[in-house]
């Protein structure tokens, strides 16, 4: 069975993400969505709550590919999760150069760490690689449509949040 993680913030969920997951199921059996407890960042969502977003929207993505999905938060270093999850494989998602070099540090220092543990990239499709969480809300916070770039769950999450 191979176990890939896909690590991220998830604040929140956008369709880019979806889509990350739908593809990465195809490349692994069960996939472990590490939700990071990333406290620098300031998450608008707790991570209860991030959690719960992730394993709302992506089960069904599961489902749909056969592949067993399983939501993990993880405050510790990315190649440390791999391991306690038995992960053989971590999935990143790249929307843009600027994307690439900063992944392409973390691949390195990953691979100096453990070098069992291969990252794999996939781009995000066309319609996706606008989208980023930061911006996602901004624009749910100066009264903009995010429905373009989230679920109709995430959007009324973010709505209410708002509030």
């Amino acid at each position: 069975m191979r176990t890939g993680l896909y690590p991220g913030t998830f604040d929140p969920l956008t369709h880019g993400h979806s889509d990350i997951i739908r593809r990465a199921c195809s490349l692994v059996d069960k996939l472990v969505i590490g939700v990071a407890i990333n406290r620098d960042k300031g998450p608008m969502f707790t991570l209860e709550e991030r959690v719960a977003m992730v394993e709302a929207e992506a089960g069904p993505l599961g489902d749909k590919a056969g592949c067993e999905i399983v939501v993990h938060p993880f405050e510790n270093l990315l190649i440390d999760c791999a391991r306690d999850v038995g992960a053989s494989v971590i999935i990143r998602g790249l929307r843009a150069v600027a994307d690439f070099e900063y992944e392409y540090q973390m691949v390195g220092m990953n691979r100096a760490l453990d070098d069992s543990v291969e990252t794999v990239f996939l781009m995000a499709e066309a319609q996706h690689q606008a989208i980023a969480s930061k911006l996602v809300k901004e624009i749910a916070r100066l009264g903009g449509d995010v429905g373009k770039f989230v679920s109709p769950a995430v959007k009324s999450a973010l709505l209410e949040r708002l509030k």
